[in-house]
């Protein structure tokens, strides 16, 4: 009997059953080569010598031919130029060619008109049809819509079971047949039909009724031609390529035939805006970069780029004639992108998580960033402990409550990050020197890491 029901399984009564249909989910555009795009880490141009194989003496004479080709045609380094606006104490990119350099050699720089990557231009063609696609907000803001969509299902079918559970518990309550077993749920048989709302099942379901939708409306947009044979082929579009035929075919109905305008010459608007410490990072440890003051168009030294950040670190800007600090707010900071920075991070702006920077290991297109950093300034020199006007003014600078430390930690539990906090050793001050590489020299930074204990997850 047994051999007989799993043949009758297998018969033509199984090849005949319907398979069960799956949601027709929408292909996902081709991701860029982010490896090849971004396959340099910074905006230098390094001559690569091959290595020295002791048991090989080939090896030597590559190395030679290496260092022979250098000699000849040595590799030249371009040189970008940047804007420093002194009303606003930011510098600016502005050509399209270095912004596109800075950014996918080493991810300097923020676009002015969009969240991260400066692609505004690519942005703005897309969403007046000149390009096929979505962007990446785009995308965004639509699976947001969708998951803001799906939690207000789950409230209505969680209200729904209430409603049920609440009617058949009254029902049972009238009958007079009611024990404290069923009123806790147990033995109630209302409840248990009631299907439990799932995430996964409510986007199958999304997922169906979008695809009978389009099926929908595009057998009701399909036109009807009494001059075409049944047994022709007609060509079918989708409702996107409809609704956009559609709008664009009414815009220009509406214009008039001189008025339209040139969408294909369409002007960059956006700019690369980077920060203080990017700026002098990119200008004094690479020499990549030059800034031009955007008053007189005349070229900032790097002697007086660093004491001009320092004053602009403030806010607002303290004038020229002012003395300069060891504790410059410019001085703490670049202290800590630097050391990042040379350990080989990206370090990026950590505001959004109330941090100072947030730490990549290759870059924010790759990966999310593992690392946030807060700074604390700590003054152990015995400088600042012998005055009872310094100690006020270390300990203003450096105090911080319990509480703040708290809610900064629990938010970077939230989002899945570690937090390190940098001390940075703030030196007692000197006589001002052009010798950068000495006053950088001064400063010390001291990494901690914290991580929020949880019982439920670190108990044996």
């Amino acid at each position: 009997m047994a051999e007989a029901a799993s043949l009758s399984k297998t018969g033509p009564e199984a090849v005949l059953a319907p398979e069960k249909s799956r949601p027709a989910r929408n292909p996902r555009p081709p991701r860029p080569n982010y490896r090849h795009i971004h396959r340099f880490p910074l905006p230098v141009n390094v001559h690569h010598v091959p290595p020295v194989i002791p048991h090989n003496p080939l090896s030597i004479i590559s190395v030679a031919l290496s260092y022979l080709t250098f000699l000849i045609s040595p590799p030249r380094q371009e040189v970008y130029t940047a804007y420093f606006d002194s009303a606003t104490s930011s510098v600016h990119v502005t050509d399209e060619r270095m912004i596109r350099a800075l950014w996918e050699m080493g991810f300097f720089g923020k676009g002015s008109l969009s969240r991260s990557e400066p692609n505004w231009l690519e942005q703005e063609k897309k969403r007046r049809g000149l390009m096929g696609g979505n962007t990446s907000e785009e995308a965004t803001r639509k699976r947001r819509a969708e998951r803001r969509q799906l939690k207000l299902e789950r409230a209505r079918h969680e209200k729904l079971a209430i409603e049920e559970r609440l009617k058949a518990e009254a029902a049972l309550r009238e009958s007079g047949s009611v024990d404290g077993s069923v009123i806790d749920g147990s033995g109630d048989p209302a409840s248990s039909s009631v299907e439990r709302f799932s995430v996964k099942k409510a986007m199958e379901a999304k997922y169906e009724e979008r695809r009978l939708q389009a099926a929908q409306d595009r057998n009701a947009s399909q036109p009807v031609d009494s001059s075409q044979p049944a047994s022709g082929k007609s060509v079918r579009f989708s409702p996107v390529v409809q609704e956009k035929d559609v709008v664009s075919t009414s815009t220009t109905s509406l214009q008039a035939p001189g008025d339209e305008p040139d969408l294909d010459v369409l002007e960059n608007e956006e700019h690369l805006q980077l920060s203080n410490e990017e700026t002098f990072f990119l200008v004094y440890a690479l020499g990549v970069v030059r800034v031009v003051d955007r008053s007189d168009n005349a070229v900032i030294p790097t002697s007086s780029l660093l004491p001009l950040l320092r004053r602009h670190s403030y806010y607002p800007s303290r004038p020229g004639s002012s003395e300069l600090k060891p504790d410059d707010p410019f001085m703490i900071s670049y202290a800590v992108y630097h050391h990042f920075r040379s350990l080989g991070w990206v370090v990026r702006s950590g505001v959004k998580f109330g941090t100072d920077y947030l730490l990549y290991n290759r870059g924010p297109v790759f990966s999310h960033a593992e690392f946030a950093v807060i700074i604390i300034p700590s003054y152990t020199n015995p400088y600042w402990s012998e005055t009872e006007e310094r100690k006020e003014h270390a300990s203003s600078q450096q105090a911080r409550s319990w509480w703040w430390l708290h809610c900064v930690n629990r938010v970077q539990a939230q989002v899945k990050k570690s937090l390190v906090v940098c001390y940075v050793e703030v030196p007692p001050p000197v006589s001002p020197s052009d010798d950068i590489g000495a006053e950088l020299s001064r400063y010390r930074v001291r990494e901690f890491l914290l991580r929020r204990w949880v019982p439920n997850r670190t108990r044996d």
